[in-house]
């Protein structure tokens, strides 16, 4: 399987969330700052490697206290 995340809401969620493509894992890669964005919301798809692919998607909210 392999993960990517999407349809970050808001788009700066790109440039603080990260997500393993292997594991799934997600991960900060910067500070949050909830006076900045209190609530990211994105996608998660899994997408085997068979033919033709199959995928699957989960959406995460995230909220900083």
């Amino acid at each position: 399987l392999t993960y990517t995340a999407t349809n970050f809401i808001p788009p700066s969620g790109r440039d603080v969330i990260s997500v393993n493509p292997q594991t799934g894992e997600i991960r900060l890669k910067g500070a949050l700052d909830f006076e900045e964005v209190s609530m990211f919301d994105f996608r998660i798809e899994a997408r085997d490697k068979g033919w033709p692919p199959l995928s699957g998607h989960c959406k995460v909210l995230l909220e900083v206290l």
